[in-house]
């Protein structure tokens, strides 16, 4: 297509630039460091894929989620969950309840906070914090809501308080300072990384923030070709995932338009004209036919990995869709639980949730109507 090219976006948010990050490395720990008067470990810590890993082992005691819904996002939850009542505590930080907060430890912590988009005000001033979009740009942004309560604080104050009464005292780091002004925190990030984030308090003033180097964008690429080069994963040329005939699909899991992420607003899905159910399969007419189904049948799927461990969802609608032949699409995170840990790509642990070798079984009526039962779209048998 004239005009188009490869988007060059930056991946989650600002978490690795701030050293968030399980193999965060140097120069960044080398400066923290020296700023704030103590040695970083440089012990490698566990990614979310390596994190389930370590629950499955049971070497994990206790976990404190910062936000997000993690135990809806993961895959393999019907492996992963049961675990983590093993755990002695867990701690779900977040702005309101979901998921998440139904899987817990033998001793659970919910610690409600003030959502980005709500005042908060310490000292009455009100307080800016910054974010990093995938453009790389750094702007600041300052809450206008009332808040749902006026008990809440914000992640801030709540991971000073934690530090404060874990870690011995430091007197070059003063968590109470840092909760009563978040400029004090952007003074220590300038101070940690100068080359990124100099004049920081001044520059978020800007009108649309400043922009963080990126050298993909500026085509600067440290290859011996001096090229960008494409990485694929083992096994992305092969044909026979899914040989001619076979009983199997590749399912693809996807988001609908009325949806971020795990939060679904709606049962609407304008992008693909599907109104007021989740629970569908969508599968090419040829597949359709060849498989024995009809529009409307209601199917239980089954990965076909992995035979040691049963992976099933039942339940799933139907519907005829222009995907190609072989190959099916349901939506995320209902799917979840067909997608095994380990089916992940090696370097970025990316699941591989595109490409989920599954078979379809039809239901039988009997199971088709407890499975609308539960769903709530049929009234349950007297």
């Amino acid at each position: 297509m004239p005009g188009a090219w490869a988007f060059q976006r930056t991946g989650r948010q600002d978490d690795r630039t701030m050293g968030i990050y399980e193999k965060a490395g140097e120069p960044f720990l080398a400066s923290m460091s020296k700023v704030f008067g103590f040695e970083a470990s440089r012990k490698k810590g566990h990614a979310v894929a390596q994190t389930c890993e370590a629950l499955l082992r049971g070497e994990v005691e206790a976990l404190i989620s910062m936000g997000g819904n993690l135990f809806r996002a993961i895959p393999d939850t019907d492996v992963i969950c049961p675990t983590v009542s093993r755990l002695k505590m867990t701690v779900l930080v977040n702005t309101k309840l979901n998921r998440s907060a139904t899987v817990h430890g033998q001793k659970a912590f919910l610690l409600p906070c003030v959502a980005r988009s709500e005042r908060d005000l310490q000292n009455g001033v009100a307080q800016t914090i910054t974010v990093e979009d995938s453009m790389s740009m750094v702007h600041g942004s300052t809450g206008m809501l009332e808040p749902a309560s006026k008990h809440l604080i914000s992640e801030i104050a709540i991971i000073a308080g934690i530090a404060k009464a874990t870690l011995a005292p430091n007197p070059k780091v003063d968590w109470d300072s840092y909760v009563n002004d978040y400029a004090r925190i952007r003074d220590k990030i300038e101070e940690v990384l100068p080359e990124q984030f100099y004049d920081f308090n001044q520059r978020i003033l800007e009108p649309g923030g400043f922009r963080l180097p990126n050298a993909a964008s500026e085509r600067k690429w440290d290859t011996e070709s001096g090229k960008a080069n494409f990485l694929f994963p083992e096994g992305v040329y092969d044909e026979d995932d899914t040989p001619p005939g076979a009983e199997h699909l590749q399912l693809m899991t996807i988001r609908s338009h009325d949806q971020f992420n795990t939060t679904v607003y709606s049962n609407d899905d304008r992008y693909r004209d599907i109104y007021g159910d989740r629970m569908v399969v969508m599968l090419n007419p040829q597949d359709i036919e060849r498989l024995g189904l009809k529009a409307g049948d209601y199917i239980e799927f089954q990965t076909a990995l992995d035979p040691t461990t049963t992976r099933r969802a039942a339940g799933f609608k139907v519907i005829p869709y222009d995907v190609p032949q072989g190959c099916c699409a349901a939506y995320y995170p209902e799917t979840n639980g067909l997608l095994p840990l380990a089916n992940r790509d090696k370097h970025g642990n990316t699941p591989a949730a595109k490409s989920i070798p599954v078979n379809l079984v039809r239901m039988s009526s009997e199971g088709t109507q407890v499975a609308l039962e539960r769903r709530g779209l049929i009234a349950a048998a007297s």
